[in-house]
């Protein structure tokens, strides 16, 4: 078994407690009111044809969706993607969500609009491909836009993953938001921005954090296809 055989598997694992965490009824509509600002500010108008990579139980996807644009979600854990799809039979204009691998998904060149992420690009086996490969699926013009902190300093704090694992994640224990942002500037993105997300950590401040977490600051990070080259 691969080490990302044992990442999908954990990630199933962890699919019924993570979901439920982030459909919270106490927090739900305030979610819902800061995430779509968030992605209102991260991408073009739209309706554009958009890429969640990593989507996990679905809640970026769903987001997406409610704001209008088209959006497909691709996730290597099938328990998160069952968790995906049920929410998604419920809703209006519903994302499409498919078994797929984030730093290498199966799709033409140039079908989307945006390829987004969400606590993802912490644990990629291989940031530097992915982002060649997200670029690639990229139309002119297009968006890469991605959400993540550095939730994993103290490596200690990374037990969860055994030591294989985390030897192949090289922005698992990041201490700066700057290494990922060097990640999309390396890929040759242009106009890459970062943004803190105040109004994420004055939700997770009034209401709490995940177990075994601590309040901290997310990032969002952008940058765009200028040419039909990356």
């Amino acid at each position: 078994m691969t080490a990302q055989d044992r990442i999908n598997d954990y990630w199933t694992g962890r699919a019924p407690a993570y979901d439920a965490y982030q459909q919270r009824p106490e927090r739900r509509a305030a979610d819902e009111v800061a995430w779509s600002g968030v992605w209102k500010d991260a991408l073009p108008a739209g309706p554009l044809d958009v890429l969640d990579v990593g989507t996990g139980s679905g809640q970026v996807a769903m987001t997406l969706a409610g704001i209008g644009h088209r959006v497909t979600g691709i996730d290597l854990s099938e328990g998160m993607l069952e968790r995906a799809r049920a929410h998604a039979a419920t809703a209006a204009n519903a994302p499409g969500f498919r078994l797929g691998d984030a730093v290498a998904p199966d799709f033409p060149d140039a079908s989307f609009d945006a390829v987004v992420n969400r606590y993802v690009m912490w644990t990629l086996r291989d940031p530097e491909t992915a982002l060649a490969n997200w670029i690639r699926l990229l139309r002119p013009g297009g968006t890469v836009a991605v959400i993540d902190s550095t939730w994993f300093t103290d490596r200690s704090e990374l037990g969860f993953y055994d030591e294989e694992i985390q030897a192949a994640l090289p922005l698992a224990a990041a201490t700066s938001i700057h290494a990922t942002e060097k990640v999309l500037r390396a890929a040759g993105l242009h106009d890459v921005t970062v943004t803190a997300l105040d109004a994420i950590r004055e939700l997770d401040e009034t209401f709490g954090v995940a177990p075994g977490h601590h309040v901290l600051t997310q990032y969002l990070i952008t940058g765009r296809r200028l040419t039909g080259r990356p």
